[in-house]
């Protein structure tokens, strides 16, 4: 009876970590951990579209990812299940911070809080729906105008080539640099990792990483549209 009881007792402490204010903080550090490596992993990868046999090295890249399918699933159904956790967990924070303060202010006059913390709220839902726009996009190409199974260039520069669509992915990665910013912050703060030795540095960690990161992927559709990526493509 003892061995049954021990795992449903370390069931039961998961959970009710999980339903404390410090264990749902905990999980969000953690799977924003995982997204914002994701995140760097990603822009490095669509960054070879400024190579000069990019078309090539893309395609290499694009075969190396579904050289094991059975891999590539199961990465992707681990990056869903954080990002869908990461997002319902924030979600129930913010309704804790709401009935722990039923009544607003009557003047909000933010003093300590920056821009990018007072719009987290706002960014998450809106790259919810952007990563469900961008897999119907550029994965599945169920939302793309000519798409090419296996051909990542031509389907950045032909997609990207439609203002809407590089217009919507902007303001998502604009989105994402604010949520990085306090969110990577954040991050270290959740996991104790918050010295006032270090704070200045992990601020500049946190803004210098958004700013890459979005700043990274914004190029991209801002040169499809200029006519500096893509010119080979008719």
């Amino acid at each position: 009876m003892a061995t049954a009881a021990a795992p449903n007792s370390k069931l039961q402490q998961s959970l009710a970590l999980y339903q404390s204010t410090i264990g749902k903080k905990y999980v969000v550090a953690i799977t924003g951990a995982v997204l914002f490596a994701f995140t760097i992993g990603h822009m490095l990868g669509n960054l070879q579209i400024y190579l000069p046999n990019a078309e090539e090295a893309l395609m290499v890249y694009a075969k190396l990812l579904h050289a094991s399918a059975e891999l590539l699933w199961a990465i992707r159904i681990a990056l869903l299940g954080c990002f869908v956790l990461h997002v319902v967990t924030i979600a129930q924070l913010y309704n804790v911070n709401r009935a722990a303060r039923p009544q607003a202010y009557i003047k909000k006059t933010p003093t300590i809080s920056t821009y990018a913390s007072r719009t987290m709220y706002l960014s998450g839902p809106i790259l919810f729906f952007f990563v469900l726009y961008h897999l119907s996009h550029l994965t599945t190409g169920a939302t793309h105008p000519n798409f090419v199974e296996m051909n990542p260039y031509h389907n950045l520069v032909m997609g990207f080539r439609q203002p809407l669509s590089s217009l919507f992915y902007i303001i998502a990665m604009s989105m994402l640099g604010l949520h990085l910013t306090h969110g990577v912050w954040s991050m270290f703060q959740s996991v104790g990792f918050n010295h006032p030795r270090y704070t200045h540095a992990l601020r500049t960690f946190a803004t210098t990483a958004a700013a890459v990161i979005s700043l990274g992927n914004i190029s991209i559709p801002v040169c499809v549209l200029l006519g500096i990526i893509g010119k080979d493509l008719v």
